[in-house]
């Protein structure tokens, strides 16, 4: 009994920890948005848009992963 409140502790603790890539996955969403909606309102300046999109994306993606290994540590290392 003891051991299986400690496990639905490990696994409610995972899912909260992963409840930071909703919000990484909305960053990505308007990031894009933005980039999108400024190319298409000035094509002149699509490889610099283009470039900080990415860069946008990949430092929202960074919290998702972070979020993934916490995650990961919580269910697999458990103290």
């Amino acid at each position: 009994m003891e051991g299986n409140i400690y496990q639905m502790g490990q696994v409610i603790g995972a899912g909260l920890a992963m409840m930071g890539a909703i919000g990484a996955g909305a960053g990505i969403g308007i990031v894009v948005s933005g980039a999108v909606q400024a190319m298409g309102r000035n094509p002149d300046f699509a490889g610099t848009i283009q470039t900080n999109m990415i860069l946008g994306i990949a430092f929202a993606e960074s919290i998702a992963i972070y979020c993934l290994v916490v995650a990961l540590l919580i269910l697999f290392v458990g103290v």
